[in-house]
């Protein structure tokens, strides 16, 4: 695997894969890398030639400088796992590489900043649009793959490839969960034991939504997940929401076609996201 942390360096060494007729595909991560990522570079690597992966903490998405300062940082540890699934490139800049004090930044989203994860965190998706459109600059990538645990990032992520049109195509791959049905996450780590136990109530109101699909309206649904989430100890529910999959926006019936439920909690000081699509 070669590692770049220069972008022009990475940028020109694709330029000349490209000229080969090369494809590339991109998968963009913070690190601290678990198998849900690795599944993303899996997934990378049956539709495109060569696989590049990002390490980037990225600032300008986190609206708490404690957050930033805490986000585990594993380098060597995610070069390894890496190098064992066969990554192609690796590209890990300073912020430095990908910030300059004349950087200027704000995008129209379309609301879908100020819903959900963009009403908790105020500013995160301006932060990700930033980086993943500089990154995208760079790398020039045919392919780039998200994981659907953040499925709010990859509608902000489309919104904004068509409005720019960015010429990328992007893939939504499934969620990775542990065996007892968590989903992975760099922050899983810093729960204790108690919520560790605890932070599986998110699974299973997901899972009593899907079991309860069929049978129960879409407002009999949200009222019964939000009830058994409130009575769910050591949870503090931060929202629970059944959207339209394709519009991003609340589901008042089953017609649309594929529903989204989403939901997000604390559990003692860490925060989780987690949701299920059901297809129609």
């Amino acid at each position: 695997m070669k590692i770049f942390n220069r972008k022009q360096a990475l940028h020109t060494y694709l330029d000349e894969l490209r000229s080969q007729g090369k494809t590339i595909g991109f998968v963009p991560t913070m690190g601290a890398l678990h198998a849900g990522h690795l599944s993303l570079i899996e997934q990378a690597q049956q539709k495109a030639d060569i696989i590049v992966c990002s390490i980037f903490v990225n600032p300008t998405q986190f609206n708490d400088k404690k957050d930033l300062e805490n986000y585990p940082r594993p380098v060597e540890d995610d070069i390894k796992k890496l190098e064992s699934i066969k990554c192609d490139l690796l590209f890990i800049p300073e912020v430095e590489e990908m910030y300059n004090s004349s950087d200027k930044w704000s995008m129209e989203l379309d609301n879908l900043d100020n819903i959900l994860e963009g009403k908790i965190r105020p500013g995160h998706y301006q932060g990700v649009t930033q980086i993943v459109k500089k990154l995208f600059d760079i790398i020039k990538p045919d392919f780039a793959f998200f994981g659907q645990k953040d499925y709010q990032q990859f509608m902000v992520i489309s919104y904004m490839v068509k409005k720019l049109r960015i010429k990328v195509i992007l893939v939504l791959c499934p969620i990775v969960r542990e065996k007892d049905g968590l989903a992975m996450s760099s922050r899983n780590i810093y729960l204790s034991p108690q919520d560790r136990q605890n932070s599986l109530a998110l699974f299973h109101a997901l899972s009593k939504f899907r079991d309860l699909y069929k049978s129960k309206s879409i407002s009999q649904l949200k009222t019964e997940i939000t009830s058994f989430l409130k009575s769910a100890p050591g949870i503090e529910m931060e929202y629970f929401e059944i959207f339209n999959a394709k519009s991003f926006e609340s589901a008042t019936s089953k017609r649309p076609g594929s529903i989204i439920a989403l939901v997000a909690a604390k559990v003692g000081s860490i925060r989780i996201i987690d949701n299920m699509i059901i297809e129609k």
